[in-house]
């Protein structure tokens, strides 16, 4: 059985989730043309909506424990958490597991230095 402390609190629907996020978005991007970035240099770097959904979860879970920064074994476990209570985000969420050390900038793949 799954720790309490790690399972997901449902704080709404999938699709109220990907309407916010897909509105932060669109707000993003609309910021970068303004700023007279060109399209084809960043898009490729920015999120899907679920995968921002996914992190955003991931970034309460981090909040709820105190702003931790999670190891890399409970950042993992906290995204399957996510793909558990979430069934509809199974995808988002593997690929997010699968890509770790990408070149996205907004990747927060947990990167532990060697204390050596």
């Amino acid at each position: 059985m799954s720790d309490p402390a790690f399972l997901p609190h449902r704080r709404a629907s999938v699709e109220v989730l990907r309407a916010e996020a897909a509105e932060e978005l669109a707000a993003l991007v609309h910021e970068r043309l303004r700023g007279g970035e060109d399209p084809w240099e960043f898009m490729e770097d920015l999120p899907t909506v679920d995968e921002l959904v996914v992190f955003t979860l991931r970034a309460e879970h981090i909040e709820a424990d105190g702003g931790l920064r999670p190891t890399h074994a409970r950042n993992q476990r906290l995204l399957r958490l996510i793909a558990q209570e979430y069934p509809e985000l199974t995808k988002a969420v593997w690929r997010l597991i699968g890509q770790e050390n990408t070149h996205r900038r907004w990747d927060a793949v947990v990167r532990v230095s060697d204390p050596r």
